[in-house]
């Protein structure tokens, strides 16, 4: 009996190295590799989104990137199709494939397969979303704390959806949000092998705070100028870009919001890793490339 293809999974925080750990693999393996980064999806937002520069991008086939536009309702249900209808074409021709990213939903997504919610009503969305034009996304926050204090140390702070989300779902239920989400994998096809970056807190600090004003530098700033039409859109939402839109209302600095986006960024790596740390799966922790390897072959 043939054994099954393997999904190779690379993980980590923002800045830990996995798009070239993952180009220098799929070159060994002579496979493909499959993004799971929800916002690199979006074909004009590109340098905020850290993605593959056009080099790397030629040298191994990349999918789920660049693949709609920023106006585009794309979310992880949408996600979860797309990648399982690549997965089993790469999977027709190859033993490997290669999942990279670090968005914990879409990771699960491919994994698991996404938890079953009851359906929201629009009332409870509506009420939500009046809830957050009105009184901001800390005091959306507070309310998560309060209802489900485990979600909250994971959920990406900068992600209005996410959190709403959180609270529609507990909105007319005893359980918590964290409580209701799938425990039970939908099975796939293929075997699944999770690798973590392991990446020294300082040294990615650090690397944060570089990368992103080579970010500057290479035109993040005109990227988020020519995106101000978009600013109230979900897929704008996030570390790189909210922080700029408020330099555009001249509500700060261009020094401090560069500054804030490296805060942010350390802040969202950090809730990353609690997320990798958290989950039930055994992902194992790496360091270079070798370590992948020997694990294949074993």
């Amino acid at each position: 009996m043939n054994k099954k293809p393997i999904l190779i999974v690379i993980g980590g925080p923002t800045a830990s190295g996995k798009t070239s750990m993952a180009i220098n693999l799929a070159q060994r393996l002579h496979c493909e590799i499959v993004s799971a980064d929800s916002r690199q999806v979006y074909k004009e937002m590109s340098i905020g989104t850290a993605k593959p520069s056009e080099n790397e991008l030629s040298l191994v086939k990349h999918h789920l990137i660049s693949n709609v536009y920023i106006h585009d309702d794309y979310n992880a249900g949408i996600y979860e199709i797309d990648a399982l209808e690549i997965l089993n074409k790469l999977f027709f021709d190859n033993k490997y494939a290669i999942l990279v990213g670090g968005t914990g939903l879409y990771i699960n997504a491919v994994c698991h397969g996404l938890d079953d919610f009851p359906d929201i009503t629009d009332e409870v969305r509506t009420y939500y979303q009046d809830l957050w034009k009105k009184e901001g996304i800390d005091f959306l926050l507070e309310m998560l704390k309060q209802k489900d204090p485990e979600y909250f140390e994971i959920v990406d702070k900068s992600n209005p959806r996410r959190i709403t989300r959180a609270l529609e779902v507990m909105h007319n239920s005893t359980k918590k949000y964290s409580e209701q989400r799938a425990k039970i994998s939908k099975e796939r096809p293929f075997e699944i092998k999770r690798f973590l970056l392991d990446v020294d807190r300082t040294v990615l600090y650090e690397r944060i705070n570089q990368r992103v004003l080579k970010m500057v530098s290479d035109g993040l700033v005109e990227e988020v100028a020519s995106l101000l039409q978009y600013q109230k859109l979900k897929a704008t939402q996030t570390v790189g870009y909210q922080e700029f839109f408020k330099y555009f209302k001249n509500e700060i600095s261009l020094e401090a919001a560069i500054a804030l986006v490296q805060q942010n960024s350390r802040r969202y790596a950090k809730r990353q890793m609690t997320w990798f740390n958290n989950q039930s799966d055994p992902w194992k922790k790496i360091e270079n490339i070798g370590e992948i390897l020997i694990e294949l072959d074993s």
